[in-house]
């Protein structure tokens, strides 16, 4: 398999990666394809790598299929989970682990994240997508762990899962819990039920909105390939906090992608632009009204 690393590089403070690959639906094979590209990220200088959203296998949530709860595993189950602890110690990463969680609260689009060989903690996808080929209701329960921000050297490091891209709120809560980049694991492609669809271009724009709205980095990870009904689109990317693209992967590239982050410029953006200190909370109200 050919394995490519694009990088940018510069004056800056923390190398961030992530990886752009196509899965089969062997999670042995996935994991050492992935393993790969972990090294090859490390190998540049990254600190934080971010894989796909569902590495495992295919992307089950085409289809409803009891079946597929057999893919779900707890925390201590996961095959993923245990090997990427091994080689977030070896590497001493910070490695988010995107997997199908099964938990006594129910089955959860978890990301247990690992720093250095440890867990540290599991975020639940607070976004749930339903709709055709993308039938994520069928499989999880809305996630019940709030927004997380993790320290990393002195960078506060934002997660979310796919879905909760497209939510302006999920970055802005990250922002306002100091967030200085936020880190999106995603499954994204075609769309089953109109042919004539590409959401790629919405689905940049939507995530560099919150990048300049929120003065915060973004990453994006993204399989690639076709699956069943879906190609999914690739496209990947990593933006500074002013909306701009730094480095990005085309829809059929393989490998990582890589870039050193001005955390100090990010900062100074923040304070430079007092969009937090400006907001208007008590107006705010419809934003927490019950859902329709």
């Amino acid at each position: 398999m050919h394995h490519s690393a694009d990088t940018y590089a510069g004056d800056y403070e923390m190398k961030i990666a992530g990886i752009q690959c196509a899965f089969s639906d062997n999670e042995v094979e996935n994991l050492n394809n992935l393993e790969v590209y972990v090294r090859e990220a490390a190998a540049l200088g990254a600190r934080v790598v971010l894989a796909p959203e569902l590495f495992q296998g295919y992307y089950f949530c085409q289809h409803v299929n009891k079946e597929n709860f057999s893919r779900a595993k707890s925390v201590e189950e996961s095959e993923s989970i245990k090997r990427f602890l091994d080689l977030s110690k070896e590497l001493k990463l910070f490695l988010p682990v995107s997997f199908f969680e099964k938990s006594p609260q129910g089955y959860f689009n978890s990301l247990a994240v690992i720093d250095s060989g440890k867990l540290i903690d599991v975020y639940r996808k607070s976004h749930i997508p339903e709709g055709s080929g993308y039938e994520e209701r069928e499989y999880f329960k809305e996630g019940d762990t709030g927004f997380k921000v993790y320290e990393v050297d002195g960078v506060q490091v934002g997660i979310g899962i796919c879905w909760d891209q497209w939510f302006p709120e999920l970055a802005r809560c990250l922002r306002l819990k100091g967030a200085h980049v936020i880190l999106y694991p995603t499954a994204i492609g075609s769309e089953p039920a109109d042919g004539s669809m590409d959401t790629s271009e919405m689905w940049r724009k939507v995530m560099l909105g919150h990048s300049v709205a929120n003065s915060v980095g973004v990453v994006a990870s993204n399989r690639i390939g076709k699956e069943d009904e879906i190609t999914f689109y690739g496209t990947s990317f990593i933006a500074n906090q002013k909306g701009e693209v730094l480095v990005e992967k085309s829809r059929t590239q393989e490998g990582v992608f890589c870039v050193d982050l001005d955390v100090e410029a990010i900062k100074r953006h923040q304070k430079n632009w007092p969009f937090l200190k400006h907001r208007r909370p008590e107006l705010y109200g419809d934003l927490v009204k019950a859902r329709e």
